[in-house]
């Protein structure tokens, strides 16, 4: 077991906000002076309320982290040896999404996306790069939206979507890194649609592909160029959610009857063979066509506990449906370095699939057997990967493990000061 002394802090999300965000401002069809890209933007500044970290160290070479929710707080650890590094206080039931630049994630609180900074960062020099090293925390930058939801990282860029307000935040990336340390907040994109549970992501050429719909209902996804003007739309994606980019530009959202494929400035719906078949959450990696997905066909049960899974060849617009002879949750699905298909299985192994052929070409012991709980709040077996290592959480024994994704050899593991939830990390 791997054990550190925790740093132990009070987030300023848990006490009268630190940050106040100016009004997002929604897009006209008109000419506009703003020189963002949809003539919409949102500047948040910050005023300091809580020590800030210690002077960063220069280090040798990257120090990757991990970091993991529990009922109370955020711990973050070291990715090699899963010693605790610090743990941040903050109330509610909070979600984590990696922001992309290998630093910072941004956490779904009650009050909207706070930034929190994982500590480690790389800047390049010429012909090389220096690492650096500081104690994580909550920034004082806080995005506020009503009911923060989905966030997706595409081609250089990271795009929020908050459900209860229908506002869609497109950064660069990168501006996170430049603007770290210095009290301002990266300054977004702006596009307003119907409040509802959504999703969206930006295409490399800047067009913007989203959901719409209601509270009550959604089956649209729409693209829309990067001048504004609508490319295409499709109306036949009921109860759409979730996404997933795929190699050759393509993303793929989930249907109640199957997958719809936005790629080449069109939409493509993929039926399901079933009537009802839904697919709601996917995993898409660059190294391949094919999106990974869940597979539910029991509209009435309170919880399906399915056992099959769905590839979705992206380029030939086709749907492999395979049978693991293992139940998984939403948390269970992941891509490997080489694009191979990943799933966290009841039976506490880890399957590796081959996502063109669909052939299991693996399957490692990692934990014990488990069941997913009725509540998806709850916290269950979870699987993260970062590079060639994949990790598990175990939260019934608070057990975190390393396991090398070429060998399938557990690395390391560690037993956690609290029960793991949600788990993600940042590459240093």
């Amino acid at each position: 077991m791997n054990r550190s002394t925790r740093t132990r802090r009070r987030s300023v999300a848990a006490v009268p906000a630190a940050l106040a965000a100016t009004a997002l401002l929604l897009a006209s069809c008109g000419d506009s002076d703003d020189s963002t890209a949809a003539g919409i933007s949102t500047a948040a500044s910050a005023t300091g309320e809580h020590d800030h970290a210690a002077e960063p160290e220069v280090v040798e070479a990257a120090q990757p982290r991990i970091l993991t929710t529990y009922d109370g707080g955020i711990l973050t650890l070291d990715a090699n040896t899963l010693d605790v590094i610090a743990d941040e206080e903050i109330e509610g039931f909070n979600r984590l999404n990696p922001v992309g630049d290998g630093r910072h994630a941004l956490v779904s609180t009650s009050k909207g996306f706070q930034l929190f900074d994982a500590g480690v960062w790389t800047e390049p020099h010429g012909d090389h790069s220096h690492s650096y090293a500081t104690d994580p925390e909550f920034t004082d930058v806080v995005y506020s939206v009503d009911t923060p939801g989905h966030v997706v990282r595409h081609d250089g860029k990271t795009i929020l979507f908050s459900d209860g307000d229908g506002k869609i935040q497109v950064f660069d990336t990168a501006s996170f890194l430049e603007t770290a340390g210095e009290g301002d907040a990266p300054e977004p994109t702006v596009t307003e649609t119907e409040p509802h549970h959504g999703v969206a992501i930006e295409m490399s050429d800047g067009s913007l592909v989203h959901t719409e719909g209601t509270e009550e209902y959604r089956d649209t996804v729409v693209a829309v160029g990067a001048d504004g003007e609508e490319i295409a739309r499709n109306t036949e994606c009921p109860g759409v959610h979730g996404e997933a980019a795929a190699q050759g530009e393509a993303a793929a959202f989930g249907c109640e009857d199957g997958l719809l494929v936005f790629k080449d400035g069109e939409f493509t719906k993929i039926q399901a063979e079933e009537k009802y078949a839904r697919t709601g959450n996917q995993a898409g990696s660059e190294e391949s066509t094919v999106v990974l997905g869940d597979y539910k066909t029991d509209e009435d049960t309170e919880l399906e506990r399915p056992t099959k899974i769905t590839l979705t060849d992206t380029a030939a617009n086709t749907t492999k449906v395979v049978d693991l002879g293992t139940s998984y949750s939403f948390r269970s699905l992941g891509r490997g370095p080489a694009g191979e298909a990943l799933v966290l299985g009841t039976d506490g192994k880890l399957h590796v699939l081959d996502p063109a052929s669909g052939e299991e070409t693996a399957a490692w012991d990692v934990i014990d057997e488990w069941e997913e709980p009725i509540e998806w709040q709850d916290a269950r077996p979870t699987l993260f990967v970062q590079g060639d290592r994949a990790y598990v959480s175990d939260p019934d024994t608070k057990e975190l493990h390393v396991v090398d994704l070429n060998s399938g050899k557990v690395l390391t593991s560690a037993e956690l000061p609290e029960e793991p939830n949600e788990l993600t990390g940042v590459t240093g």
